[in-house]
């Protein structure tokens, strides 16, 4: 019995418990799209194939077993770059399955020949080429398992052009099972005791969540440790959830003075990179002691060298670190003047968000907009966030309550990833969490970059609630009448300012085009009676433009972006 390439690439990718696929069909891939559906695999045709390859990215993170990017070769595998490296920089698996031309035409110039192969290992863990038919289930296998084993990232498969409709006897087929989950790693005991040593001595402790917490599900150990032990916590921004953002330890709204002063810092699959302003001074004590627990022996003693490396999966190492302090009975006292000092700062930080959320100018600000978004939209949904003052603002005045629930630019500083997002986590909240809603807060210069996945969403009728905070621009923009009179000076290109988008653009006028609905909202009430409308008909994929003050800015200060403090 024959069986054809592209049957082997879909069937191996069953067999490997692939759900999803994303991508943009062309020759020489459509017919591995076709047999996908045929076995199964759930195939969203995306509208370009960066798109396609953040959402494949995020199927990885929220599940923890990556989904499939398939492209044509050439021009629409060089367009997954920005996703490969993206799941790859964030730890996310990703397998990429790219179209390559006709190997017999080789060198000769064929159509969109390109070395994919090569290009690949910059941005990926394995970049390969199955040698012939026969091999391609060993070879799904392995890079399925490579995305997940060890730090998660990207695997990038070329599939030549000619093995697509190529036939091969089943008989002489290398088929694979599927392989194993991957293997938990344990710190070794010494390491342990070492750094519990180390927390019970502390006097300014501050547990960092990062997102490498929320992908190994350490979750209700994460809850234990913080609860048994009375520890501070700050979560960086896609750990927001792991323990809820209204714990009475979350100390995010003091974030800058906790890290300033903390003396031991225990490092939860968050890396010292530039979101931790690398654990150095000033940002940090001189003589601060870090406890770093990670997957990746390679990121143990960057930037910082610990007092206690802790190497292996967080949860299991949580796990362990609880054991410890059960057997020490020690708890961080409450009423310590560190509480004090944390306690302080949050309640001042927060009432000033208050007092901006509660001004009654318009246009609105940020703060009013967040403040009506938080008081309306269901507490469970997955928050999709990008933009530049929409992500930071947003960050700290939209809690989450639940893990691998908010999804946003991440390590590498993506822009363009939230549709893309929003898509991929709404088809896995279909199959997996039933009527929870996804909501995708964007930035109008962000929801640019891949505006047209409003079709895609409209497509798979995907119920997502987009709101774009629109200020005419990046960081700042002009309002109407400026734009008028600034026109008047000549030729836009010479005279407008570059982070200058056009004034009051219809952006919602994109969604009620392909049959979703579209709000364009300049008043609170305005924007009240919008969301409530969107959250209510759990159905229709909604798009509410949000009019905001084109110079609202962050608290108060001047081009607060260039300072990077924000962040």
């Amino acid at each position: 019995e024959a069986v054809s390439g592209a049957q082997l690439v879909a069937q191996a990718l069953r067999a490997q418990n692939i759900e999803y696929m994303f991508g943009i069909v062309g020759i020489p891939v459509t017919e591995i799209a076709i047999a996908a559906q045929a076995v199964g695999i759930k195939y969203v045709g995306m509208r370009n194939e960066q798109a396609a390859c953040y959402a494949a990215s995020a199927v990885g993170y929220l599940t923890g077993r990556p989904g499939v990017c398939l492209v044509v070769s050439g021009p629409g595998f060089l367009h997954t770059l920005g996703g490969m490296a993206n799941a790859t920089i964030n730890c996310w698996p990703l397998v990429v399955i790219g179209g390559s031309s006709d190997r017999n035409q080789e060198t000769m110039g064929a159509f969109q020949e390109f070395p994919q192969v090569e290009a690949g290992r910059l941005y990926n863990k394995l970049s390969v080429r199955p040698s012939s038919l026969e091999v391609i289930p060993a070879v799904i296998e392995k890079a399925v398992r490579t995305s997940m084993y060890g730090r998660p990232g990207c695997c990038y498969i070329d599939i030549p052009g000619d093995f697509v409709n190529l036939q091969v006897n089943k008989s002489s087929v290398k088929y694979v099972e599927c392989c194993l989950p991957p293997p938990i790693s344990m710190a070794e005991h010494s390491a342990v005791s070492k750094a519990a040593s180390v927390i019970a001595l502390s006097k300014q402790p501050l547990l960092i969540i990062g997102k490498g917490a929320a992908y190994s599900r350490a979750e209700n150990n994460i809850r234990k440790l913080v609860d048994l032990c009375g520890l501070p916590f700050l979560p960086t921004p896609m750990a927001k959830g792991v323990v809820p953002d209204d714990h009475p330890n979350c100390v995010a709204a003091a974030r800058s003075t906790a890290l300033q002063h903390a003396d031991v810092i225990i490092l939860l699959g968050a890396r010292l990179n530039w979101i931790l302003h690398f654990g150095l001074p000033p940002r940090y004590r001189q003589d601060v002691k870090v406890i770093q627990i990670d997957i990746c022996a390679e990121e143990l003693g960057n930037n910082v060298r610990p007092a206690a490396t802790l190497f292996g999966d967080i949860n299991a190492v949580t796990q362990q670190i609880l054991e410890e302090f059960n057997k020490r009975s020690w708890k961080y006292p409450s009423n310590s003047e560190w509480w004090k000092k944390l306690r302080g700062k949050i309640k001042n930080n927060e009432e000033r968000s208050k007092g901006l959320a509660l001004q009654k100018s318009l246009p609105m600000n940020y703060y009013t907009v967040f403040h009506h978004i938080r008081e309306l939209i269901p507490k469970d949904c997955i928050l999709v966030s990008e933009g530049a003052n929409t992500m930071d603002i947003g960050r700290t005045m939209l809690p989450n309550f639940y893990p691998r629930q908010r999804l946003d630019a991440g390590t590498f500083g993506t822009m363009g990833v939230g549709l893309g997002f929003a898509i991929a986590a709404a088809m896995v909240a279909r199959d997996r969490t039933p009527g929870r809603r996804v909501v995708c807060i964007e930035g109008d210069s962000a929801f640019g970059f891949s505006g047209m996945e409003v079709e895609t969403i409209c497509r798979y009728n995907l119920p997502i609630l987009v709101i774009v905070v629109n200020n005419n621009g990046i960081y700042t923009g002009l309002d109407a009448n400026s734009w008028e009179e600034m026109l008047k000076l000549g030729d836009p290109a010479a005279c407008v300012p570059p982070v200058s988008l056009l004034p009051n653009a219809h952006y919602e006028k994109i969604m009620s085009a392909f049959g979703g609905k579209g709000y364009f909202v300049t008043t609170p009430e305005e924007l009240q009676n919008a969301l409530k409308a969107s959250v209510t008909d759990k159905q229709t994929p909604s798009l509410i433009n949000v009019m905001i003050d084109p110079q609202s800015e962050r608290k108060k200060q001047e081009f607060p972006w260039l300072t990077r403090s924000n962040l």
